[in-house]
């Protein structure tokens, strides 16, 4: 009996010795100079309306808010609202102004830029600033629209893939 009770320690041993292997190695790497990556996904709905340019392409103003989930990312909540409100020149050029608030209604703003919103296209936002938890916040992040639904009455869908970013607090901050 002896034998099974020192064979049952030392497994138990090994399997917490492993385990404690596991989780130092899944350990994030250390941030250089306080920088923290993020990445999250998009779904937004909202309007957009049009007004024709003469180029065979509409100039537009979008507004769009949705969830943004944090799946990869300390320091930020795992949820927010996201809204935009964006103009789309008819052409090459699209740019925004965007608000992420959490669920204690902390804000983090920022602005966009990049394509028409389409399928396909490619946005850069940079962070400039919080209210609350995130005063100071500063960093960018980049997505794509992995699709984008326009219905004639205005109404739009969409969905990002690859939303990944960096932040980094202001000196001082927490």
């Amino acid at each position: 009996m002896n034998r099974w009770i020192v064979r049952l320690a030392a497994l138990v041993l090994v399997a917490a010795g492993a385990l404690a292997l596991a989780t130092r190695t899944q350990a994030p790497p250390p941030v250089a100079d306080g920088w923290r990556n993020f990445e999250a996904t998009w779904s937004a709905t909202g309007q957009r309306q049009t007004m024709p340019t003469g180029s065979g392409r509409d100039a537009a103003i979008v507004q769009l808010s949705g969830s943004i989930v944090l799946t990869v990312g300390e320091g930020l909540s795992r949820g927010f609202l996201g809204e935009m409100i964006g103009f789309d020149d008819g052409r090459a050029l699209s740019v925004g102004r965007w608000l992420w608030t959490d669920e204690r209604g902390d804000r983090i703003f920022g602005e966009m830029k990049g394509g028409p919103v389409q399928t396909g296209r490619r946005f850069a936002g940079t962070i400039t600033g919080g209210t609350g938890h995130y005063v100071g916040l500063t960093g960018s992040y980049e997505f794509t629209w992995d699709s984008v639904v326009a219905a004639e009455d205005g109404t739009i869908q969409g969905r990002t893939v690859g939303l990944k970013g960096r932040y980094r607090r202001g000196k001082g901050q927490p």
